[in-house]
């Protein structure tokens, strides 16, 4: 027997041991602490599910089972239960040539649709502590099946992630609601842009060792975090195309 025939054996025989993803496994998993100790999410509908190149480890599509797991008031069809897919800073910087970082962004809606932003303008997304859970059901539906396709570390000091991808040759741009540069200027090179919530803006240790800071033209006082990242995610994108 070969090598390659034993490990399919194996894996074979890992997989009818693995415990099977139960209704009542899977309805846990709408809190997050059952979420991090399972390592498993929800993604809800068909045509996120489908975004997925792999299959779900389990799908419900059972009317009863589907209200039972929809944080929905109108269930959209069936609940698919994948793996975590987020990867460490290391494995964001080695992937992509444009990031964004999120410092602090709360709203799921925000999170998931940079995520989405992300994934059509070829970027990476890292998420601090304190954003909002990417594993939330908010934020996953906001993706529109785009978590998926667009990597994503969490749980991140901005500093220190900062440090990082300066020592990998990123540059770095904060957006700021005043001042600073115009979106056009931004580097063609390896970019991190860094946005903070609308309200709160980025704190001054963060934009204190951002290589530049950039401000989008607007006739509003700001643009919310989602807006003001797909914006500036879009012009660097634009500026590496042929």
């Amino acid at each position: 027997m070969t090598w390659t025939k034993r490990q399919k054996r194996r894996r074979a025989t890992a997989s009818r041991r693995a415990p099977e993803v139960s209704l009542k496994r899977a309805a846990r998993l709408y809190r997050k602490k059952h979420r991090e100790a399972e390592q498993l999410f929800l993604a809800e509908g068909a045509s996120l599910v489908l975004e997925s190149k792999k299959p779900p480890l389990r799908l419900f599509t059972a009317a009863e089972d589907v209200r039972r797991l929809s944080t929905l008031t109108t269930p959209t069809g069936p609940v698919g239960v994948f793996p975590f897919l987020d990867v460490g800073a290391e494995a964001l910087l080695s992937t992509r040539e444009r990031l964004v970082l999120l410092h602090s962004v709360q709203d799921p809606g925000n999170v998931g649709t940079v995520i989405r932003s992300a994934h059509a303008f070829e970027a990476g997304v890292a998420l601090s502590k304190g954003c909002a859970d990417l594993y939330n059901p908010k934020t996953v539906r906001a993706t529109m099946g785009s978590i998926f396709h667009a990597p994503v570390a969490r749980e991140l000091d901005s500093l220190s992630f900062l440090a990082q991808a300066r020592d990998a040759g990123f540059a770095t741009a904060s957006a700021i609601a005043g001042e600073g540069s115009a979106p056009q200027t931004l580097p063609r090179d390896r970019l991190v842009i860094v946005v903070g919530a609308e309200g709160a803006g980025l704190p001054e240790e963060v934009l204190a060792v951002s290589w530049m800071r950039v401000t989008i033209p607007s006739r509003a006082a700001s643009l919310n975090a989602a807006i003001a990242a797909s914006i500036l995610l879009y012009e660097a994108y634009m500026r590496v195309l042929p």
